[in-house]
């Protein structure tokens, strides 16, 4: 699951202050904008030249931006796209409720819509690793690798462990609702109670790590906040998302299929669901357990091919992309290169 006990917490906690990541004004603005046969338009931000093409998906409450530390560097050999889920950022809404296999399935039609032909290197972050893993499963001939960037893994975790993370993300709906209700009604300065011993933050900055982020420039932290206070149809695509967590944990434990020699890599941190290093959460038995637990049921998927690895990278948060770009760049070139041979 998204873990969203403790997200929540990172994201209301302090953010520093912004400086510029070179280049990352692509972000403020619409790129390709690609149809989905379900009515959808996606937008694609896209960068570089070469196949396969490496197609990163964003983690929950992020879009195509959480990807400007790592998407530039791997668009020097290949062609990199980002993107928006459908409700979020530059894309229109999609039909309702917001699954996995609607998701990934979207995501397939806007690529062949604007001609970006597969197979395709899929990396996704987080709770985009769902995404990613359904498209996999839904399209596996079009796949040429994949990347699991400290991906949630409740679906291959302990029943018991599946059931506190579920059970954790619905008690958060009712708090969602209410900024979602509040960003409807024009109330962008509404904030949830913070947690004991943090400050309040107002809903709008409870995207990413917490917006102002640090890794983007004042432009584009500027753009996101504005995006958040305004566009309803946004919160009600993260409404639906997590509403449907379970179920697409059910449909990704009934559809998994095995991947062939198709080359997949697992990154593990040891810090799922902790954004920032500096903050880090106390470390008691539940947590270390927890971290635990995250690592070995991440481990269970290099059963999905015969070419799979788990990553171990250190010094870094759940946001690996910001912490350890380096790590992530080298991932995919290296499944880049299998692909290629």
């Amino acid at each position: 699951m998204k873990r969203v006990a403790i997200a929540l917490a990172c994201l209301l906690a302090a953010a520093t202050a912004a400086r510029a990541a070179p280049g990352d004004d692509i972000y403020t603005r619409p790129g390709l904008l690609a149809p989905a046969r379900d009515g959808a338009r996606l937008n694609l931000t896209c960068l570089g030249k070469g196949s396969p093409a490496v197609i990163f998906e964003s983690g929950y409450l992020d879009w195509a931006p959480a990807w400007a530390t790592v998407q530039p560097a791997i668009a020097k050999f290949t062609r990199a796209c980002s993107y928006d889920r459908a409700g979020s950022g530059f894309s229109s809404p999609g039909p309702l409720p917001r699954t996995s296999e609607r998701i990934a399935t979207e995501l397939h039609d806007a690529l062949r819509s604007v001609r970006i032909a597969g197979p395709y290197i899929l990396v996704g972050q987080a709770f985009g690793g769902d995404h990613s893993r359904a498209f996999a499963d839904l399209f596996p001939a079009e796949v040429a690798g994949l990347v699991l960037v400290e991906a949630d893994a409740s679906d291959v975790d302990t029943a018991a462990n599946r059931r506190r993370d579920d059970d954790g993300g619905r008690s958060y709906v009712p708090l969602f609702k209410a900024c979602r209700d509040a960003i409807a009604a024009g109330k962008t300065e509404f904030a949830l109670p913070p947690p004991p011993g943090r400050p309040p933050r107002k809903c709008i900055q409870g995207f990413f790590r917490g917006l102002p982020e640090s890794e983007w420039s004042p432009a584009l932290n500027a753009k996101l906040l504005d995006i958040a206070r305004h566009k309803v149809a946004m919160w009600d695509a993260d409404l639906s998302e997590l509403q449907k967590t379970p179920a697409d944990e059910t449909w990704l434990q009934q559809h998994r299929r095995f991947l062939g020699r198709t080359p997949v890599r697992i990154v593990t941190t040891g810090n799922h669901g902790v954004h920032f290093l500096d903050k880090p959460p106390p470390p008691t038995i539940d947590h270390l357990k927890m971290e635990y637990d995250v690592a070995v049921a991440q481990s269970h998927w290099l059963s999905l091919s015969s070419d799979a690895k788990q990553v171990f990278v250190e010094k870094s948060g759940e946001y690996v992309q910001f912490d350890r770009p380096d790590a992530v760049i080298d991932v995919v070139r290296e499944v880049f290169d299998k692909a290629r041979r």
